[in-house]
Order: structure tokens, then C-alpha cells, then sequence
């Protein structure tokens, strides 16, 4: 008997120590897989954290893009936006160049902007010829923004000839006044 006793436990121990060896495989296997969760949420994490940074990477330059869009807005605002002539000429004069770069600049980087370039002439010369001098006036303005880079069709332009002067003066002074191309925003 001593002998079934002694294997009895010899047999005991052996299922205890198979028991032992599961259990921290099991305890192993835990581990691991934990340790693979932890790389997923890690790379989880890393993800989420990236995304956030483009967030921010994008808010940043939408940001930048709106102060750039105010600043061309705001310089074509400060513009004149009276263009004058000399006599019986549809030339645009040199000091008009800086000015209507602001608005071409404007009017380039904001697509839904319109303008309208009205044309104007003074009283001498008949009426169907000031309307076109006005015209040519207008369309000189028009071209140059278009070689500026805007887009031609948010600009209209329109000849009101004589039609409507800035000046009733019959002299030079007032003349030289009413050649004119006016840029308005609608």
C-alpha cells in the first residue's frame, strides 16, 4: 500500500505540476495579449493624435487663408476706384496700375466677388461716340485685369457715355473729371 500511496501522490504532484505549467501559460498568453492591446491602442492613439494635428495643421492655414483674403479685400477697399483719362483716349494712365492691382489682386483670390467697370466720357463729341469712347474705357480697365489673372465673367462693363458726369463744369477741370472709368463691387 505504501507503494499505491506513493503513487498517488507522485501522481498528485504531477497533475499539480501540469496544472502549475497551464496556469502560467495562461498568465503568459494574458500577458501577451495585453501587450497587443497596448501596441493597438498605442497605434490607436498615434492616429488620433495625428488626425488632431492635421485638425490643427488645417484650422492654422484656413486661418492664414482668411487674413490673406481680408488683407486683399481690405487693400482693394482702401483703392481708388475712379480711373481717369486724358481726352478723347481709352489708354490707362500709370498711376491707375497700382490701384487696379489691388483689385485684381482681390478679385483673383475671392471667386465670388463681381465687379462692374461703368464708362464714362465728357460732354464733347456726340452722344453715340461718347458712348463708345466709354466703352473702350471701360473694356481698357476690364483687359487689364484679366491679364492681372481675374476671371472675366464677374466682370461687366457698361458705357453711360456723357449720360452721367461727375463735373458740370465746362472747363478743362471739369472735363478731365467726367473721363473716367468707375469700378463698383455688387
Amino acid at each position: 500500500m505504501s507503494i499505491l500511496k506513493q503513487a498517488k501522490t507522485v501522481g498528485i504532484i504531477a497533475i499539480l505540476a501540469v496544472l502549475a505549467g497551464c496556469a502560467g501559460q495562461v498568465n503568459e498568453s494574458a500577458q501577451t495579449s495585453s501587450k497587443v492591446e497596448s501596441a493597438e491602442d498605442r497605434a490607436a492613439r498615434e492616429a488620433r493624435q495625428a488626425e488632431f494635428l492635421a485638425k490643427q495643421e488645417a484650422a492654422k492655414a484656413a486661418n492664414e487663408a482668411a487674413k490673406t483674403a481680408e488683407q486683399l479685400r481690405n487693400s482693394a477697399m482702401a483703392a481708388d476706384t475712379l480711373f481717369f483719362f486724358d481726352f478723347d483716349k481709352s489708354d490707362l494712365k500709370q498711376d491707375a496700375l497700382d490701384d487696379l492691382d489691388a483689385h485684381a489682386k482681390y478679385l483673383a483670390a475671392d471667386r465670388s466677388a463681381k465687379v462692374r467697370l461703368e464708362g464714362h466720357a465728357d460732354e464733347r463729341g456726340t452722344r453715340a461716340y461718347n458712348l463708345a469712347l466709354g466703352e473702350r474705357r471701360a473694356n481698357a480697365v476690364a483687359r487689364y485685369l484679366v491679364i492681372q489673372g481675374v476671371n472675366r465673367s464677374p466682370i461687366e462693363s457698361v458705357s453711360y457715355g456723357e449720360e452721367r458726369p461727375l463735373s458740370l463744369s465746362r472747363y478743362e477741370n471739369g472735363w478731365s473729371r467726367n473721363r473716367r472709368v468707375e469700378l463698383i463691387y455688387q
